[in-house]
């Protein structure tokens, strides 16, 4: 009997792979479990198409972020923050408030987890920061501390 695989088998092959397997082991424990679907001429076409579809949206999404990893490397963000007696910030720049200056300045909507700061922003000035968009691709962000 062949199958196709749609889920990782120990000892068997990994996803998208045909196999050919005995009859009682594809029947009662592949296909029974979910892991593996007969491998008929309908299932390979429809797993085809749906392996091209998603390597279509993974190629969109990638363009998307390239355009905002090109957006983000122009960009200036500007937080102003109280200072105190001695000049220094009261409390910390955070992650959140980066993501959130972004959204009401520019409208770009990042999630904190991925804004990367290396050490606790404490004190006015000009800082290098970066975030994480996913698919391996990392925007610089050039960020500028300015006191009130």
């Amino acid at each position: 009997m062949k199958v196709l695989l749609i889920k990782d088998v120990k000892d068997l092959g990994k996803k998208g792979e045909i196999k050919e397997v005995k009859d009682g082991y594809g029947q009662n424990f592949l296909i029974g479990k979910g892991f593996a679907l007969v491998a008929t001429n309908e299932v390979m076409k429809k797993y085809e198409s749906a392996q091209r579809k998603k390597a279509e949206a993974d190629a969109q999404e990638m363009e998307n972020l390239k355009e905002i990893e090109k957006k983000l490397g122009t960009l200036k963000l500007t937080v102003k923050r109280k200072l105190g007696a001695n000049g220094s910030l009261f409390g910390a720049v955070t992650k959140d408030e980066i993501a959130h200056e972004l959204k009401e300045q520019y409208q770009l909507e990042v999630d904190k987890k991925t804004v990367e700061i290396e050490h606790a922003i404490k004190m006015t000035g000009n800082f290098d920061i970066t975030i994480k968009l996913g698919h391996g691709i990392h925007a610089n962000l050039s960020l500028i501390i300015i006191g009130e």
